[in-house]
């Protein structure tokens, strides 16, 4: 079984989940971890699991304009954040999803966001769900969000979490129920 986790990460976090969600995918799965800019159709194509995650920016997926507002958050004073490598310049989920084409297999999604009411926080998940789905793939589990606190650092147990959606989504081996979210 072959998996791909493609992320986008402003400060860390959203890539900390990809990777424990790697960990809890288990040794028997060829597992790949991804950023944006690099995972481009050839790094997805025979994948039987894609695995798209980022963090939530303006109630959904980040645009342009919210990621360039990121280093203003590592400038504030006493901030011990560090933005991630063209984390405010790069591409973005939304960006990788516009450019993917169709694609048929199975996908998860996943999200960070502020430990919150989804109502005042949005969920990326749920767009990046909509899109994999309008891109021909079929989700094999429900939109997940992992809870950051209000200055961008993951809520303890997050990571421990994120191993453990990973194993329920190894354990689901035929990825049979699909949803359309």
């Amino acid at each position: 079984m072959r998996v791909v986790i493609v992320y986008e990460s402003m400060f860390g976090d959203t890539r900390a989940i990809a990777e424990a969600i790697a960990e809890g995918l288990g040794e028997a799965v060829d597992t790949q971890v991804l950023g944006v800019a690099e995972a481009d159709h050839r790094a997805i194509t025979g994948a039987d699991l894609i695995v798209v995650g980022g963090p939530t920016h303006g109630w959904g997926m980040s645009r342009p304009g919210t990621r360039r507002g990121a280093p203003s958050y590592v400038e504030r004073p006493g901030s011990d954040l560090v933005l991630e490598p063209d984390a405010d310049s790069g591409p973005g989920v939304r960006e990788w999803l516009a450019s993917l084409g169709r694609v048929d297999g199975r996908a998860a999604a996943f999200d960070t966001r502020i430990k919150a009411p989804a109502a005042l926080t949005g969920r990326a998940s749920k767009g990046i769900a909509r899109e994999l789905w309008n891109h021909g793939l079929k989700l094999v589990a429900s939109p997940q969000s992992f809870f950051v606190t209000r200055k961008n650092h993951l809520v303890e147990g997050e990571t421990d979490r994120a191993r453990v959606w990973g194993s329920q989504l190894a354990s689901t081996a035929d990825w049979s129920g699909t949803e359309k979210v």
